[in-house]
């Protein structure tokens, strides 16, 4: 009864604020944030333009098929949509979403035709079947054009370059939260690239809950266009005791952290995440999400390297055997000093321990026995 009390309030001063002269987007943004965001799809269908300034009395006509002849893009975005029958829901007659992956392709193509400055990437679809599912197609390809222009702008690039700088601030969200979690995935040398699908579809292509995933995009749609980076970074520490108790390896760390649980606690999440981005606004890690672009920029050339050859194990048994040499070199006090002056390595003893007895050879070996089932460019294990 509470709830329910609590629900009609809510829807009330959702209208209200609809209502008022200027509309209180204000007001709007904040019910989207707040606990259980828009509660439904029809208040979703009136709120999101809002939040996304989108005029509804002026929207575009539907795409024509012409739209599919001599398109660079098309093939790509066919096969990804016809992978997409997860993404619809269960029961729904094969001949309806069969139409709508029809519509999904045709407002991925005409939003790409009208700004040739947008690149499509695999995972694009994933965020625009939700908004197609919601509010229908053609607000959706009003609302998909504006959020391709504006929130997501940077993963429309040519290059991952800024897609790979915003990754750049998880670690340290993650840090001024947890050092411990951050000393112990930096160990592990797990790089960032387990939340890249998290990031470019707005957790819509790992979300199996359809009602989780437009929670989501309610809150996403209200708050900066860096906030899913929080979002990511508040599930990495949810799952802090998992991550500690993980073997200390790239591998096995990236195995854990890319499966993400489906039972999250949303709610209290998204208002963590909230917190820490009023705590440690973007501006105030900028510094230390360009120092860790250097180190990015070095991991993810080396990984592609490995992922291309054809034999990725010769590869690192020559890097390993490399290493060693360089350890014979470094015995005694010295080699020992090198490895446990590391920052904060005094809460790591068991790690420092595991560094110096596998000398920093089998983790990696491990790692890049299993480049090819990454390769190429990550996407295999990002998009299964």
């Amino acid at each position: 009864a509470d709830f329910d009390a609590k629900k009609k309030r809510k829807v009330a001063e959702i209208y209200q604020a609809l209502n008022s002269d200027p509309i209180d987007v204000a007001a709007l943004r904040r019910m989207a944030i707040s606990e259980g965001g828009l509660l439904t799809d029809e208040i979703r269908r009136k709120v999101w333009p809002k939040l996304l300034s989108v005029n509804t009395d002026d929207l575009p006509p539907l795409p024509g098929k012409e739209l599919r002849e001599d398109n660079k893009d098309y093939q790509q975005v066919l096969l990804d949509v016809r992978r997409s029958l997860r993404r619809f829901p269960p029961g729904m007659p094969d001949d309806q979403r069969e139409g709508l992956q029809e519509e999904l392709i045709d407002i991925i193509l005409h939003v790409l035709k009208r700004n040739p400055q947008l690149h499509y990437y695999q995972g694009y679809h994933d965020i625009v079947v939700t908004f197609l599912l919601v509010v229908g197609n053609r607000l959706a390809t009003a609302l998909v054009e504006k959020l391709s222009t504006h929130h997501l702008r940077d993963f429309m690039d040519p290059t991952m370059d800024n897609t790979k700088h915003i990754l750049n601030y998880l670690m340290p969200i993650i840090d001024q939260v947890n050092p411990e979690v951050h000393d112990f995935m930096q160990s592990a040398e797990v790089g960032t690239i387990f939340a890249l699908s998290w990031l470019i579809t707005w957790f819509g292509h790992v979300l199996s809950d359809f009602r989780h995933v437009v929670r989501l995009y309610d809150f996403f749609l209200a708050c900066h266009p860096l906030m899913p980076i929080y979002f990511a970074a508040v599930i990495v520490l949810h799952r802090k005791q998992e991550v500690l108790e993980c073997e200390c390896d790239m591998a096995s760390v990236h195995h854990l952290l890319s499966q993400i649980p489906q039972d999250l606690p949303y709610e209290s999440l998204i208002s963590k995440a909230g917190v820490l981005f009023v705590q440690f606004p973007p501006s105030k890690l900028a510094k230390e999400a360009a120092q860790a672009e250097r180190t990015a920029a070095s991991t993810f050339k080396d990984f592609e390297l490995a992922s291309v050859q054809q034999k990725p194990d010769t590869v690192l048994r020559q890097r390993f055997r490399e290493r060693l040499r360089g350890e014979e070199r470094l015995r005694g006090e010295e080699r020992t000093k090198s490895i446990l002056t590391k920052p904060r390595t005094n809460r790591f003893v068991k790690l420092a321990v595991m560094g110096l007895t596998v000398a920093l050879g089998a983790a990696a070996l491990a790692v890049v026995k299993s480049a090819l089932e990454w390769a190429p460019k990550f996407e295999l294990e990002i998009f299964p």
